[in-house]
Formats: structure tokens, sequence, C-alpha cells
């Protein structure tokens, strides 16, 4: 019975100590919003440096790069200037081919 009763003092003991270490972290909320922001800013660094992202901007930018050529001067090309700027500068611009790498320096030059 002894035995049966030391071990029933053990686990209550784990479980008293749990329960502290729950009620201390705050059911482990503060630990959670320490390393949650990390993690996510990590899994988007990863992201964005996939292949597939960079072949998706790569193919957006083409795309926004003919709607720029074929429109006319006014407020529709400077939106289209904003919206190529504002898409390259979410991917590092040494993955682009070296022409689109142009066409961004000379729309950055256009006041």
């Amino acid at each position: 019975m002894t035995a049966l009763k030391y071990f029933g003092l053990v686990l209550l003991a784990v479980i008293a100590m749990y329960a502290i270490g729950f009620v201390a972290t705050g059911g482990n909320l503060a630990i959670y919003r320490f390393w949650a922001p990390k993690q996510a800013n990590a899994e988007r660094v990863v992201f964005k440096n996939t292949q597939s992202f960079v072949d998706g901007k790569i193919e957006y930018i083409g795309q926004l790069r003919l709607a720029y050529d074929s429109a006319d001067a006014g407020p529709q090309k400077e939106a289209l200037r904003r919206t190529i700027l504002t898409e390259a500068s979410t991917v590092d611009n040494e993955k682009l081919p070296e022409e689109q790498q142009i066409f961004i320096r000379q729309l950055r030059r256009q006041p």
C-alpha cells in the first residue's frame, strides 16, 4: 500500500508542477507571442526566395510591362509604372532577367 501512496504522491506532484507551469506561462501564450512572429517571418523569407515565387513575379512584371508599353501616356501609364515598381520591390531584383532589371531602373528614374 505504501508504494501505491508514493506513486500517487509523485503523480500528484507532476500534475501540480504542470499546472503551475501552465499558469505561469499564461497557457503558453507568452511563449507563442514571442516565437510566432519570428516563425512567420522566417516562413515569409523562405517563401519569397522560392523559385516559383520568383518565376511568378517575372511573369507578372512581364505582363505589366506589355500593358505599360501599349498604354497611352497619362494616368494609366503612371498607374502601371507604380504597380510595376511595387511588384519589383517585393522580389530580389538580382533574380530578375537583365532586361527587366534595366526596365525597372528606367522606371525608377522617371519623375
